[in-house]
């Protein structure tokens, strides 16, 4: 028991110190990316391949959305990062990668504008940047870590704790199952969530419609920084 005390205590040190580089990576996140622009976050599974379909309308979607003036804000790997990143230049726009070192994404995709590339070594700090810089969220399919960043928005959002944003879906063939299930067990079984909660999200089957769901919404409301 006292090994343990003990080194439980020293592992709370090395805590403390944690602190510091925690913080030092918010400071630099928040000087770089308060400096870009409007952007929107677009999120999506890193193990996509280019010969997907969602691939193809990552690419897309990012491409209009630069051509509308958004920068698009990537997590920097491969899949539909990659893809999203691809589209925003291709489309003139700011590419910006928030990259964090993985098992199976080790490098930052080519198509990251290079004053926009940056590391991160905490998730959480990583998802705030994801927030807090972005006007909107674009969500393609994903795993574990798309729906992560799906519904820290989508709570952000519903618990008043950001300004409202645009979120959308792309493709319900995919999240068709996930939208019926929230729909009967989550609301009309268990009641875990309310009517109006249903419209914090869109859900579309093209990037066209992606963006004209996110260009719809700012023809009503004012673009502001979010926290």
């Amino acid at each position: 028991m006292n090994k343990v005390i003990k080194d439980w205590n020293e592992i709370k040190i090395n805590d403390s110190w944690a602190i510091f580089k925690i913080m030092a990576e918010f400071v630099e996140g928040y000087d770089r990316m308060a400096k870009i622009g409007p952007c929107i976050s677009v999120f999506g599974s890193a193990r996509t391949k280019p010969d997907n379909k969602y691939y193809q309308m990552a690419i897309r979607v990012s491409e209009l959305l630069a051509e509308g003036g958004y920068g698009v804000i990537t997590g920097g790997g491969p899949g539909i990062m990659e893809a999203g990143n691809k589209g925003a230049q291709q489309g003139g726009g700011k590419s910006v990668g928030l990259n964090i070192d993985l098992p199976f994404e080790q490098n930052h995709n080519p198509y990251i504008d290079q004053e926009h590339n940056l590391e991160f070594d905490y998730f959480f700090v990583r998802k705030v940047m994801f927030v807090k810089y972005a006007q909107g969220f674009v969500v393609l399919p994903g795993g574990f870590g798309t729906l992560d960043e799906l519904f820290e928005a989508l709570t952000l959002i519903q618990t008043n704790k950001i300004s409202k944003r645009p979120v959308v879906l792309i493709g319900r063939e995919y999240w068709g199952g996930l939208i019926d299930w929230i729909k009967s067990a989550m609301l009309e079984d268990e009641a875990n969530i309310s009517d109006k909660d249903m419209d914090l999200f869109g859900l579309v089957d093209t990037p066209e419609e992606a963006f004209k769901y996110i260009d719809d919404f700012y023809q009503s409301h004012k673009m502001a920084p979010n926290f």
